[in-house]
């Protein structure tokens, strides 16, 4: 699908640091901008982090007007995606449900509804009526811990084949030119000044003329490599899938309160996580905490699942920051730029880091898109808060 991996040359235009899904799509993008010169560093294979242990979900019905934007914006690339890139993406907009089971959660839910409506985004508040109806196999009768009272709406919602928009950026970035080099592990970053001249990998050292973090949970690592701080902690964020099922879920089904998003794939399986672990760690191993937590109440919305067998589990890393929005864009060094401090919300905006990172790269110019995201707000105290919008850092 791609060239085999080529050697290093002594030197790049720019350097992609991290072949995940914002990676990939930043080298697919320069393309446009006529920028070919790149190579793309994986210490593991592409897509073996936050890129392919998600759970698929893309929405746009964030809390803040700039988080709003911003995903919309990724949800319209993504329903394209699949055209431009020549790939089946698996991409299904099946409508997203976000469960409120008290009065407060009702009136958030009202308030996003409200936010994502003033910015063209189809969202509406639904009462238990039309809960049932959109997902008639899930209980929503009075008699349980959790009723549900209604629910945040979102059609445009839906799942998509989180290994195949992987590969489709990673086919067209190469197509591009990009070089892509797996199982290359960056060691260091050389800084002279305001600016990062070389970055260090086992393989040797490559001078670069733009240097772009796209690294996720191992973000800070890499930004502590240039001298650059950032305001974040990694979490490990635990999913399941079931056997196959006789398909009876067509909706993706959220609950902040009961810790649980689920949403049932194509070939039957129900695809299924749970809260981010509150302790900060890199080790990626599943808990029985979690398993317990996210069954018990699974099983409160859909007790015909009650025997159906769990086939694997898995975690992956999550890098929070304090407002839980990303930090996207420059900073203090002068050709170093990042992509972190996504949460959950990482993969919901592949397409979208992609384009905006490219025309930052080529214009030196910061899109309006990603301004509100700099890493400068948390100096400047203008943070862009979403996490009433996190359901489950969701």
């Amino acid at each position: 699908m791609w060239r085999s991996r080529p050697e290093l040359k002594s030197r790049y235009d720019v350097v992609i640091i991290g072949g995940g899904s914002h990676g990939l799509a930043t080298a697919y993008y320069l393309r446009q901008h006529g920028i070919t010169d790149v190579a793309i560093l994986e210490k593991g294979y592409i897509g073996s982090g936050a890129a392919g242990r998600n759970t698929t979900i893309i929405r746009s019905n964030y809390k803040t007007p700039e988080g709003a934007r911003f995903y919309d914006a990724s949800v319209k690339l993504y329903e394209k995606l699949g055209q431009d890139l020549n790939f089946n993406l698996l991409f299904s907009q099946c409508g997203h449900l976000t469960l409120a089971h008290t009065d407060r959660a009702l009136f958030v839910m009202a308030n996003r509804a409200e936010v994502n409506r003033l910015y063209g985004i189809d969202s509406q508040l639904v009462g238990p009526d039309e809960v049932k109806a959109l997902a008639p196999a899930m209980y929503v009768g009075p008699d349980t811990t959790h009723p549900i009272l209604g629910a945040l709406y979102h059609p445009p919602g839906g799942i998509i084949r989180h290994d195949a928009v992987v590969w489709g950026f990673a086919r067209g970035a190469d197509e591009g030119g990009a070089e892509i080099h797996q199982h290359t592990e960056v060691t260091g970053l050389e800084r002279t000044g305001d600016r990062i001249t070389a970055v260090q990998t086992d393989r040797g050292r490559v001078g670069a003329g733009v240097v772009l973090n796209c690294t996720a949970g191992w973000s800070t690592l890499l930004c502590d490599m240039a001298g650059v701080q950032l305001p974040i902690t990694t979490h490990i964020l635990q999913a399941c899938v079931t056997e196959p099922v006789k398909p009876f879920l067509d909706v993706v089904v959220v609950s902040s309160q009961m810790h649980v998003y689920l949403s049932q794939s194509d070939r039957g399986e129900f695809v299924m996580g749970s809260e981010i672990e509150p302790w900060t760690t890199y080790r990626t191993r599943n808990t029985l905490n979690f398993l317990q937590d996210l069954t018990r109440h699974t099983l409160e919305l859909f007790p015909q699942l009650e025997h159906a067998r769990l086939l694997r589990a898995w975690a992956g890393l999550c890098d929070l920051s304090p407002d839980y929005s990303p930090i996207l864009g420059r900073t203090e060094v002068e050709n170093f730029h990042v992509s972190a401090g996504w949460g959950t919300y990482g993969f919901k905006a592949a397409p979208i880091v992609g384009q905006t990172m490219a025309e930052l790269v080529a214009t030196n110019r910061v899109p309006d898109l990603i301004a509100p995201f700099e890493l400068e707000r948390f100096y400047t105290d203008e943070l862009v808060s979403e996490l009433a919008a996190a359901a489950v850092s969701h």
